[in-house]
């Protein structure tokens, strides 16, 4: 029979974690000493988490030793650890069970009332944010994991003593099929993560399996605008749909002012609250739709909503404010598939900027290659294209692509050799008018961060 997580998380066990001081590893280590388990762990180097998590009483041993889990009850392990880790090998020696972390969170969700998991191809960290805003103005408490950095947080995540857990839910591995939802929201689905998928299929085929989690007196919530979210869902029964335009929620008395919007939320043809965004895009209010579609769900009142969302003003690494140089104003943006680099590109050409200057960083090979041509096609939109090399994450270039690939592509674009030069490049191209980009999942945002200290100088 198989092991399951659930039978080791009870007060007194004990519990050592690889990768403790990770952004969703360090969470679910305070959720666990909170419930009464002996946690234990590990890191490669000192942090603010770890340092945070000691002061709770939680020792963190620098290093990964096999002695340190001798004496454990069972090991969880961030995804970055593998099986060639000493401690996950000596822990397989000793039969002492190891779980990976979206199982434990999926444990976990199972003891809250409420459990709303945020799912999508783009948009979760956003909406997740968003959603933990509203419930921080309806004053309900919540434990939060967002895999960013929220300001009204100061980091990713939230231990709360409320009844109701709120997650970004990340397909890839299927790593959000370990969760328990009640309620699951699925923002869009393409085709991405294809070192792991198969193909758009394989990919709709898990959003399918993720929304069949939820229980019968859960909900699922989908955006009924988007072609391949539906077709995931054809023939569920129970599905509530959000949208722009249509849903049993939507916006209507959609207006703009500045770059922002201010919108009615409608639910069942009434409108129940009324949003006055603080972020700009139409994909913000898209967001703020299935967040707000999402609390409704939970109980959460139409003034309760609005509050939360005109009090946000962005997730860390979202169209996130960086200072500015030369009189140009720096923004640097997340965005690494071509739905996301839309959508921010869309967004920035609307803001009345003289141009827009966008640097990229593509994120990984294999998802390069894959969306080769829907990255052509986004990247001619600005004024101003450059390029830094492609940022490998967990790959080697078995493919046999580069940056140099979509700059032939783009007309005018240009593949910097270096961050030193790009941020040269830029600096010296900047002037009144201009919206200066740094965009990719990658490192590019110190880019951004190495602009706006020089126009820092400037001033002093």
């Amino acid at each position: 029979m198989a092991t399951i997580i659930h039978d080791y998380i009870v007060p007194g066990k004990r519990a050592h974690l690889v990768g403790i001081g990770g952004v969703s590893m360090s969470p679910l280590a305070e959720v666990l000493h909170g419930e009464g388990l002996r946690v234990s762990g590990s890191d490669m180097q000192e942090s603010s988490s770890v340092e945070h998590l000691r002061s709770l009483g939680i020792p963190v041993t620098i290093g990964h030793l096999p002695e340190s889990v001798e004496g454990k009850d069972f090991i969880i392990r961030t995804a970055a650890v593998h099986d060639g880790n000493p401690e996950i090998a000596a822990a397989r020696e000793q039969g002492i069970p190891v779980f990976e972390r979206a199982e434990a969170w999926g444990s976990i969700m199972r003891r809250y009332e409420n459990a709303l998991c945020i799912s999508g191809t783009h948009g979760k960290t956003t909406t997740t944010s968003m959603c933990t805003h509203i419930a921080m103005a309806a004053r309900i408490d919540p434990t939060v994991m967002i895999g960013g950095t929220l300001p009204l947080l100061g980091t990713g995540h939230r231990v709360g003593k409320g009844e109701t857990i709120i997650l970004e839910s990340c397909e890839y591995c299927n790593s959000f099929l370990s969760f328990s939802p009640t309620v699951a929201v699925i923002l869009n689905i393409e085709a991405d993560h294809l070192d792991f998928f198969e193909d758009l299929e394989d990919v709709e085929n898990s959003f399918r399996a993720f929304a069949d989690l939820v229980p019968k007196d859960g909900a699922v919530l989908a955006n009924g605008e988007d072609a391949n979210t539906m077709e995931a869902l054809r023939g569920k029964k129970g599905v509530l749909t959000f949208g722009l335009e249509q849903g049993d929620f939507h916006a209507e008395n959609l207006k703009w002012k500045a770059g922002l919007p201010t919108f009615d939320v409608v639910q069942d043809g009434k409108p129940v609250a009324h949003i006055s965004l603080q972020v700009p895009g139409v994909h913000n209010v898209k967001n703020a739709i299935a967040a707000a579609a999402a609390a409704l769900v939970l109980g959460i009142s139409g003034e309760a909503i609005a509050r939360g969302l005109n009090d946000f003003r962005g997730a860390g690494r979202r169209f996130e404010y960086k200072g500015k140089v030369k009189g140009a104003t720096i923004y640097d943006d997340y965005a690494h598939h071509p739905g996301e680099l839309n959508a921010l590109l869309d967004t920035a050409m609307s803001l009345g900027y003289q141009r827009v200057i966008c640097a990229f960083q593509p994120h990984t090979y294999t998802r390069t290659k894959a969306l080769f041509d829907e990255f052509v096609a986004a990247l001619k939109k600005p004024n101003v294209t450059f390029l830094a090399e492609i940022y490998a994450a967990r790959e080697k270039n078995d493919v046999g692509i580069s940056s140099q690939d979509l700059a032939d592509q783009v007309p005018g674009a240009l593949v910097a050799p270096s961050f030193a030069e790009l941020t040269n490049w830029l600096y010296r191209l900047a002037r009144p008018g201009d919206l200066i980009l740094t965009v990719g999942a990658g490192n590019i945002y110190t880019v951004g961060e190495a602009l706006a200290k020089r126009g820092q100088a400037e001033k002093q």
